[in-house]
């Protein structure tokens, strides 16, 4: 590996030169600084961030721990993260937790060992994450949480309004005609799918709609519980008139569901989802849908991080940001019958 030494001495100058010339610390000449630069090029040097780290106790990275690559929500999120960062001069590093409490644990403590600055962290549903997120603490590492609030850790957030939002999609689902309105919540651990489910209860109080306990089903946030759940809720004697789904992944095997139980659907029936839904042409029934500022989740979480690093956001307590949902209306109006069981 090509050293500090190795350039200064092809480049004619001293150390000290180059390393002004890499951090801008110090003026330089601009003949001097172009000599260094082509050297730097000619021999591909990088500088040893570990041990710079070292120095400055600073790596310049931050660290993302996410439940689920595989959900679309997840990317977006990451992307704004990514951005926000790559603005300020940091670089991002992923772990993926798969919901695993001990996955989770493990990231954190890799990204602890490894000098991380700070970690945005969504955590998984098993809830562990307070015991990991208590060691950054102690070594003096930020922790912004997204999506999701931990459990016994108060610390920096930025969440949505999940109550209003889910409170709003039911509602207008309800004024559409819709009264027995099922749901397929996330995990009770995760504190934005009890706040879900608490608007979905909030809408059935307004409309003096009795809530019934038949109609409310726990799922896991993904696809193959959508679709488990839905299949059970379509198949009782008497079946829902429209089912809502608290995100998006469970609301596309809720369509998979529907797709596959066709004619057996009420006369008016509809789909509401916490998270937009890719459209399924075989599903020709009104959608209502929560959509999220996913991206800016990210983005806001990662710029408060690194106003924390950075010494701008001096306040003792915790910052909690809440975001707000946009509902949007049926994407199709047409309360047609399914058509006879997919194939």
């Amino acid at each position: 590996m090509v050293t500090l030494k190795e350039v200064a001495k092809r480049a004619g100058v001293s150390i000290a030169t180059v390393s002004n010339v890499l951090h801008g610390s110090v003026p330089v000449s601009e003949e001097r600084r172009k000599r260094v630069l082509k050297v730097i090029h000619e021999l591909d040097y990088h500088p040893n961030l570990i041990a710079r780290s070292l120095k400055s106790k600073h790596s310049r990275m931050i660290g993302l721990v996410i439940p689920d690559i595989c959900n679309p929500f997840f990317p977006q999120l990451a992307r704004g993260a990514e951005d926000a960062a790559w603005e300020c001069g940091y670089s991002l590093v992923i772990f993926n937790t798969d919901d695993q409490v001990d996955r989770e644990l493990q990231a954190l403590n890799t990204l602890r060992s490894r000098r991380i600055d700070g970690v945005l962290l969504v955590t998984c549903a098993g809830g562990g994450a307070s015991e990991g997120a208590k060691k950054m603490a102690d070594a003096e590492i930020p922790i912004v949480a997204l999506d999701r609030k931990l459990a016994g850790f108060d610390c920096d957030s930025v969440l949505v309004d999940n109550r209003a939002g889910a409170r709003e999609c039911v509602r207008s689902m309800i004024q559409a005609g819709h009264k027995r309105i099922a749901i397929i919540c996330g995990p009770s651990s995760i504190h934005n799918a009890r706040e879900r489910l608490q608007g979905y209860k909030d809408a059935l109080r307004a409309a003096d709609l009795k809530e019934d306990p038949a109609l409310i089903r726990y799922g896991d946030y993904r696809h193959e519980s959508g679709y488990r759940c839905a299949l059970e809720l379509l198949k009782r004697e008497r079946a829902p008139d429209a089912i809502f789904a608290s995100n998006g992944t469970m609301g596309q095997g809720l369509l998979e569901a529907i797709a596959e139980v066709g004619a057996l659907l009420p006369g008016k029936f509809a789909i509401g989802s916490f998270d937009d839904v890719r459209y399924t042409a075989s599903v020709k029934l009104p959608i209502f849908s929560v959509s999220q500022p996913v991206y800016q989740i990210g983005y806001a979480g990662s710029k408060l991080l690194i106003r924390r690093l950075e010494g701008e956001a001096k306040d003792e307590k915790p910052i909690h940001l809440k975001l707000p949902t946009v509902f949007k209306g049926p994407k199709l109006q047409s309360s047609s019958k399914m058509p006879a069981k997919a194939t």
